[in-house]
């Protein structure tokens, strides 16, 4: 198949290229973006550090060969390698902020994002917030979030993997965070000492099943980011039964757990878990407080 490096020129040009290119294959929207349009615009815009918004000003730019060169191979590794477009460009976008991203964590894509943006509202209520902790961190999106509406908090993000956690590093870098944001390795509470006012993770919670029949793309992630046994539970029950000890009075935990909801409402039937709902999509997530844990473990 020859190249259309000499026919497609412009800006313009290679934002329908693109959207062609996806139309007729069978990537998977899932890591970012939900279409082909959005897909191609964000790889062809930040492949050429263009801005995803008010940019009409550029469509008819003409690109340079090698400019050119790098958007072809970028959408023919995104169709042919099913590789998530976030790891082709290094970075993806959380709570409209840039993050580092490569394939040592997942691409960010938590609608946990949302309740972080009202303050955790109205479930955290009127308590003040000093200190929180990202449980599973990854890249460390969802606590650095957090530090940014939380402006005179102490974040740690947590995670299992040195090398999950040295993407988060970069991030805290990237963001000017060092003041008030550390990394902390643990396999879930083992080294977590202290308490917080709000514990919030986006844990592997995918079960053996739905791991194996996963889009191609998913399989670029690490499965230690993905996978949670037979039911997708194994880190969620370890979070519920090592919480309460780790959040201060009247403190609030907030868990997704995706598609393994029916499964964890099933299996803690007395747990009086809210399911939050989102106006930009997603499910999953639960909140519980801190009293509502100790009584429950106080039964148990």
């Amino acid at each position: 198949m020859t190249s259309p490096i000499e026919d497609l020129r412009t800006v313009r040009d290679y934002l329908r290229y693109a959207s062609s290119q996806f139309s007729a294959s069978r990537v998977f929207f899932g890591h970012g973006t939900d279409n082909v349009w959005d897909e191609a615009v964000q790889l062809v815009m930040r492949s050429l550090h263009l801005p995803l918004e008010n940019n009409t000003l550029f469509l008819d730019a003409r690109l340079t060969r090698e400019e050119r060169e790098l958007v072809l191979e970028r959408i023919r590794r995104r169709i042919d390698e099913r590789v998530p477009m976030a790891y082709l460009l290094g970075e993806a976008w959380f709570m409209g902020m840039p993050f580092h991203v490569d394939e040592r964590v997942l691409v960010p894509r938590s609608p946990i994002g949302e309740l972080i943006e009202s303050g955790f509202q109205p479930w955290l209520g009127d308590k003040p917030v000093e200190r929180v902790l990202d449980l599973c961190t990854g890249s460390g999106c969802i606590g650095i979030g957090v530090a940014s509406v939380f402006e005179d908090a102490r974040v740690d993000l947590s995670d299992i993997s040195p090398d999950a956690l040295a993407v988060a590093e970069s991030n805290i870098e990237f963001h000017e965070l060092r003041d008030r944001v550390r990394t902390v390795e643990s396999d879930v509470f083992a080294s977590i000492s202290g308490r917080y006012d709000i514990i919030v993770s986006n844990p592997p919670y995918v079960d053996a099943e739905d791991l194996a029949d996963m889009p191609d793309e998913f399989h670029h992630e690490p499965a230690l980011g993905l996978a949670a046994g037979n039911d997708g539970l194994d880190i969620a029950h370890r979070i519920i039964a090592g919480a309460a000890e780790h959040l201060t009075p009247g403190g609030l935990l907030v868990v997704e757990v995706g598609n393994s909801w029916v499964a964890l409402d099933e299996a803690y039937p007395d747990l009086p878990f809210t399911w939050l709902e989102f106006s930009n999509g997603g499910d999953g997530v639960f909140a519980i407080t801190e009293q509502d844990l100790r009584h429950w473990r106080s039964k148990h």
